[in-house]
């Protein structure tokens, strides 16, 4: 830890450069704020290291491992694959989502529509074009490899009207 020049005034909260920042936030988020400690700015930042751990970033595409020979795709936020019609970010954790396709759709139809994409994104969005490109990357050595299957998930449209109890 760097030494600190004493310049009066509250202690360093963190031992790390911060700012204070305003945010709104629900009463229930509140509550379970304090529950985790009485200031919330540390709670907050001890929320985020439990989802991030020692402060790592996660990848932008991953093949995260789901039994002893399978894994599934995920990405972080990306505005261009919401552009793609057929394809659903399903939200699995904080800012990482699995990758569904609408029926008739195939891995090859991904493969050119994330290539589209990528093609159509402006270079000033650096991050959204590593995103696609790492994606890109993995869907053709995936392909290349013979390595890829498909399944089904099961999704439920949600009426937006009132639900009569059956």
């Amino acid at each position: 830890m760097a030494l600190r020049k004493n310049t009066g005034g509250r202690p360093a909260k963190f031992d790390e450069p911060s700012r204070p920042v305003t945010v709104t936030l629900p009463e229930r988020t509140l509550r379970e704020l304090e529950s985790i400690g009485p200031d919330r700015g540390q709670a907050i930042v001890r929320l985020v290291d439990a989802v991030l751990p020692n402060g790592e970033t996660r990848p932008r595409v991953e093949v995260a491992k789901t039994g002893s020979s399978t894994g599934l795709i995920v990405v972080g936020p990306s505005q261009g694959l919401k552009k793609i019609p057929f394809l659903h970010l399903v939200e699995i954790s904080p800012a990482r989502f699995l990758l569904a396709l609408d029926r008739g759709n195939d891995f090859h139809t991904l493969e050119l529509a994330v290539r589209d994409v990528l093609d159509d994104t402006d270079s000033s969005q650096r991050d959204e074009k590593s995103l696609l490109s790492e994606l890109l990357e993995h869907i053709q050595r995936l392909r290349k490899s013979a390595r890829v299957s498909m399944a089904e998930i099961l999704f439920v449209r949600l009426a937006c009207t009132a639900m009569v109890a059956i």
